[in-house]
């Protein structure tokens, strides 16, 4: 959680009628000398905005140091201020705020005789997306003197913190538009090993939410390093794979908006010979197989209901999927209860006949077993 390190004001009590009155030296304050001491601020969150699963490509946490807020201390005073904000958090109310000053690590706000911080982590996307080119400080003085939404993200009196998300209300304004399946136009924010953010284009032409587009949904293509194929301010177009309203994340991919060849038709990257058939049966001894797959093939015929496994036409497509062996169902249509495989690894493609009497479903749920089984 982004927070500012704030010291407590002076007490009021200290400043009895007698100790005006004596010009004794010997007066002793309970407070530090100099109120106005900078303190760094510190802060610890997701680098963008709502998140994704680190099996999901969930963001990590990270801890950033800003500079120091050429600024008295921002939360002072007001003890029933304190209880308010603590109140706000807790029925996660959104609040309408005005901007006080801006900095190098986000915007001042006003809560009642508070003054609370927003880090730019936690500010709406819809801001820098007006220019991406921009850094986000230009961004951001120009909010100074206008009024944001905004939700409590930590209160703490004792360390005079009180910070705001400005995300946290765009999410919960917003995030019941969000629906699987739905395509938006985006532009690309934070790039990470793990994937990208990408930043959501509502009809009213704002960006106003954020997700992650996990490494394995950037492309058909291998994908080594995210940042071969996306860059930050890049334009794309997304799909909605899943949306977690418990945790604030959307998952999306770009991949999925781009048609696989080999769940279509092995035509594409497997062009017939004048010879040939699409059909056409190979002996093993015309066959070189991917390694394991010949396991595979033995322990499908353990499965009830196939009962026979035959190899057709072999190819190399231009570009790698995965180095490791996988097994697709072709959503070519059954012929005589012969079901077709696509077994791929690295470049190599090779089709895999199954003759049997299992529908789709069930031939999905045989190879889930097979390769659950097979090292």
């Amino acid at each position: 959680m982004l927070a500012a390190s704030l010291k407590p004001g002076p007490s009021l009590a200290a400043f009895s009628p007698s100790a005006r009155r004596s010009p004794a030296p010997s007066v002793s304050f309970p407070f530090p000398a100099r109120i106005n001491q900078r303190r760094l601020l510190s802060a610890a969150a997701t680098a963008e905005g709502t998140g994704v699963p680190a099996s999901q490509g969930e963001a990590s946490s990270t801890t950033t140091s800003y500079p120091p807020i050429d600024e008295a201390p921002l939360a002072q005073y007001g003890g029933a201020d304190w209880e308010a904000a603590r109140v706000e958090k807790e029925q996660g109310k959104t609040l309408t705020l005005p901007v006080l000053r801006a900095n190098s690590g986000g915007l001042i706000v006003k809560f009642n005789s508070l003054q609370g911080f927003v880090p730019n982590p936690l500010l709406s996307p819809a801001h820098w997306c007006k220019d991406p080119k921009r850094p986000i400080q230009d961004v951001t003085k120009h909010l100074v003197g206008t009024s944001i939404s905004v939700k409590v993200s930590e209160v703490n009196e004792e360390e005079r913190k009180l910070v705001f998300s400005e995300k946290d209300a765009s999410w919960s304004k917003y995030s019941s538009q969000i629906k699987i399946g739905d395509i938006y136009d985006g532009i690309v924010g934070s790039v990470f090993p793990y994937g990208a953010f990408v930043h959501l284009r509502f009809p009213d032409g704002l960006y106003h939410l954020s997700g992650l587009v996990h490494i394995s949904e950037v492309s058909w293509d291998l994908v080594q390093d995210v940042q071969d194929f996306l860059n930050e301010g890049d334009a794309v177009k997304v799909l909605v794979i899943s949306v977690d309203t418990a945790k604030s994340r959307i998952a999306l991919s770009i991949r999925q908006l781009e048609e696989d060849p080999l769940l279509e038709t092995l035509d594409k990257v497997i062009p017939l010979e004048a010879d040939q058939s699409s059909d056409r049966i190979m002996s093993p001894s015309e066959v070189e197989l991917l390694p394991g797959l010949d396991g595979i093939c033995n322990e499908l015929l353990q499965e009830d209901g196939i009962t026979d496994v035959q190899f057709g036409r072999q190819a190399l497509e231009k570009r790698v999927v995965s180095q490791d062996l996988e097994l697709w169902l072709s959503s070519v249509p059954a012929k005589d209860n012969k079901f077709t495989l696509l077994a791929r690894a690295g470049r190599q493609v090779q089709e895999v006949y199954l003759t049997t009497s299992l529908d789709q479903e069930a031939i999905k749920k045989a190879v889930q077993r097979v390769l659950g089984r097979v090292p």
